[in-house]
C-alpha cells in the first residue's frame, strides 16, 4: 500500500512540541488527550504510514515524565455505552486502556469517575476497580456548567471534587470516549493546584480537524463524517483568524465553548496565553504528510465507508435520517459515488449473477475477488478463502480444506449447538484452514497470507453476523456492507 505520512517524523516533532508546552507551564502539565491512544484506526486510514498506535509509539519518547488518568462517565457507565469500533461497553474499555498502557510500562492508576450521582452501575464499577488495586475519584455534576463561571470555578464547583495525586510533569487524561469529562478533569486539577499553590497548565492533544490544512481537505471533511452522530462541524478558528491572520481549521465545540473556557483559565491563572482554541492544541499531523494525494485518495474513500457505516446503523436502529443526510452532503461536497468504491458494484455484481448475497475484495495491487453463498460457505468465508488463494498463487478451483475437516464442524453446530445455518462463518474457516495446514503445505502458504489483508477494501451485499465483523475487524480490513439483512426476520443477533 502507499504511504503518505510520516510515522518517525511525527514521533519525532509531537514529543518536542509536547515538551515544550510543558516547560511553558513550570513544569506540570494535563494533556487532554482527543480521540483513540492506541487504536486509532480512523486516522491509520485516511493518512497511510500513521499506524494506529503512533501516539502511543510519540509518548513512548516521555514515559519516565508521563503518568496517565482516565476519566470515565458514570452516566456512560449506567447506560452501558458501547465503543463501536471494538464491540465493548467504556467500563470495559477503561480496563483495556489501563492494561494497554501497563503493558508498555507507562504509569496508570488513577481513574476519575465523573458526573457521579451515586448510579447503581458506577458504584459497582467502583467497587470493582478497587478491588483492582486502582485509586478511584469522583467529580460531581456542577449546576450550569460551564457558564456558571463563579460557582464553576469556587470551592462548590472544582473544589468539591476528589483531588488526583500525581507526581509527573505530564499528566495525560484520557478517556474511552468523548462526552467523558476529560477537559472538566484536568480544570479542576489546576484549580485545586492553585489552591495548594502548584503552578500547571492545560493542553489538548487532538489529531482532527488538522489546523493547517484547508477546511474542505478530504481528510477534515472524513472527520466531519466519523462524528456524525456527535454533530462535529468543521469551521475556521475565528478566534485565531483575528489574533493572527492566518486561517486555522478547528470545529464547532471547541470554537463554541472558547470564551467560557477563556474566562475559567483566566480565573485559575489570572491571565490567558492562548488567543484562540488552535492555540491549546499541540497538533504536528499536518507536518508530517508527505504525499497528499494518497492521503487526499485515502479520505474519500473513508468518506464512502462512513456513509455504508451508517446507513447500516440506520437499518439497526441505530443512526438517525439526519446523520445519514448529513453524509449524503458531505459525499456531495467530494463529489463521491459508489463508483469510488469498486468492491460495491463488484460484490453486487456477483449477488445479482447468483441470486444470494455475495462479497468482494480488493487486494492491494488492485485486483477483485469476489465470494458466493454455497451450502457449505458463507460470501464472507468464500471471499477469505478465495483471497487467500490468490494472494498465495493457488487456483481457485482448488479446494483447500477437505471434506472430513468441514463435516464435524458442521456437525458440531448442527447436532450440538442447536444452529439451523450449516454455512461456516469466517472464524471457522480459519480454524478449518490452521488444522488442514498441519498437513496440507498449501494451506500452511494460503494461512501465512493474511497479514496481507490488511489495510484491503471488502464490501458485501448483506449486513454480516457480529462474528464475521469481528474477523474483519481483527483482520484490518475495511469492510462496508449494503444496508440490509439476508432475512427478513425483525430479530437478528449481533450488533
Amino acid at each position: 500500500m502507499p504511504l503518505g505520512f510520516d510515522h518517525a517524523l511525527y514521533t519525532r516533532t509531537q514529543s518536542e512540541k509536547i515538551l515544550e508546552r510543558v516547560n511553558q507551564f513550570g513544569g506540570k502539565l494535563y494533556l487532554e488527550l482527543g480521540g483513540k491512544l492506541f487504536d486509532d484506526n480512523h486516522a491509520a486510514r485516511v493518512l497511510p504510514g500513521f499506524r494506529p498506535d503512533s501516539k502511543i509509539s510519540m509518548l513512548l519518547n516521555l514515559r519516565e515524565q508521563t503518568e496517565v488518568v482516565v476519566a470515565i462517565s458514570a452516566d456512560d457507565i449506567a447506560k452501558n455505552k458501547v465503543r463501536g469500533d471494538l464491540g465493548i461497553t467504556y467500563d470495559q474499555d477503561v480496563l483495556r486502556l489501563i492494561d494497554a498502557f501497563r503493558a508498555v510500562d507507562m504509569l496508570v492508576d488513577s481513574v476519575v469517575i465523573t458526573h457521579w450521582n451515586n448510579q447503581h452501575q458506577a458504584v459497582a464499577f467502583r467497587r470493582r476497580l478497587r478491588s483492582l488495586g486502582m485509586k478511584v475519584y469522583l467529580h460531581y455534576p456542577i449546576p450550569g456548567y460551564p457558564s456558571d463561571i463563579s460557582l464553576v470555578v469556587s470551592d462548590k464547583g472544582y473544589g468539591k471534587n476528589d483531588y488526583v495525586a500525581t507526581t509527573r510533569p505530564l499528566v495525560l487524561v484520557t478517556a474511552p470516549g468523548p462526552g467523558s469529562g476529560k477537559m472538566a478533569v484536568c480544570l479542576s486539577q489546576m484549580y485545586q493546584d492553585m489552591q495548594k499553590g502548584i503552578k500547571s497548565g492545560f493542553a489538548k492533544f487532538e489529531t482532527f480537524p488538522i489546523w493547517n490544512l484547508p477546511l474542505r481537505h478530504p481528510v477534515n471533511v472524513a472527520y466531519e463524517a466519523a462524528t456524525v452522530d456527535l454533530g462535529d462541524v468543521n469551521m475556521i478558528d475565528p478566534f485565531h483568524l483575528e489574533a493572527y491572520h492566518v486561517q486555522a481549521v478547528n470545529y464547532n465545540r471547541d470554537v463554541e465553548v472558547f470564551p467560557v473556557l477563556q474566562a475559567i483559565l483566566e480565573r485559575i491563572w489570572g491571565d490567558m496565553p492562548y488567543k484562540s482554541p488552535t492555540d491549546m492544541g499541540v497538533n504536528m499531523v499536518g507536518n508530517c504528510i508527505t504525499d497528499q494525494q494518497v492521503v487526499v485518495e485515502a479520505a474519500r474513500q473513508e468518506v464512502v465507508r462512513r456513509m455504508y457505516d451508517t446507513l447500516c446503523d440506520q437499518r439497526r436502529g441505530l443512526a438517525s435520517e439526519e446523520e445519514v443526510g448529513k453524509l449524503r452532503m458531505l459525499m456531495q461536497q467530494l463529489n463521491l459515488s459508489d463508483d469510488d468504491r469498486p468492491v460495491i458494484a463488484t460484490s453486487r455484481k456477483r449477488a445479482e449473477a447468483t441470486g444470494y448475497p455475495a462479497a468482494a475484495i480488493q487486494l492491494g495491487d488492485g485486483s477483485l475477488i469476489t465470494g458466493k453463498t454455497s451450502s457449505l460457505l458463507g460470501p464472507s468465508s468464500a471471499l477469505l478463502l478465495n483471497a487467500l488463494k490468490a494472494l498465495a498463487g493457488i487456483p481457485k478451483s482448488e479446494k483447500l480444506i477437505p471434506p472430513e475437516v468441514i463435516g464435524p464442524i458442521q456437525d458440531l453446530k448442527l447436532n450440538y449447538l442447536g444452529n439451523s445455518n450449516p454455512r461456516l462463518h469466517t472464524d471457522e474457516v480459519l480454524v478449518a484452514l490452521s488444522i488442514t495446514a498441519a498437513q496440507s503445505e498449501k494451506a500452511a502458504l494460503a494461512l501465512s497470507q493474511l497479514p496481507l489483508l490488511k489495510g484491503c477494501e471488502v464490501h458485501t451485499t448483506v449486513i454480516l453476523s457480529a462474528v464475521d465483523e469481528n474477523i474483519f475487524r481483527r483482520l484490518k480490513v475495511n469492510l462496508t456492507c449494503d444496508p440490509q439483512y439476508q432475512s427478513r426476520r425483525l430479530y437478528h443477533r449481533g450488533r
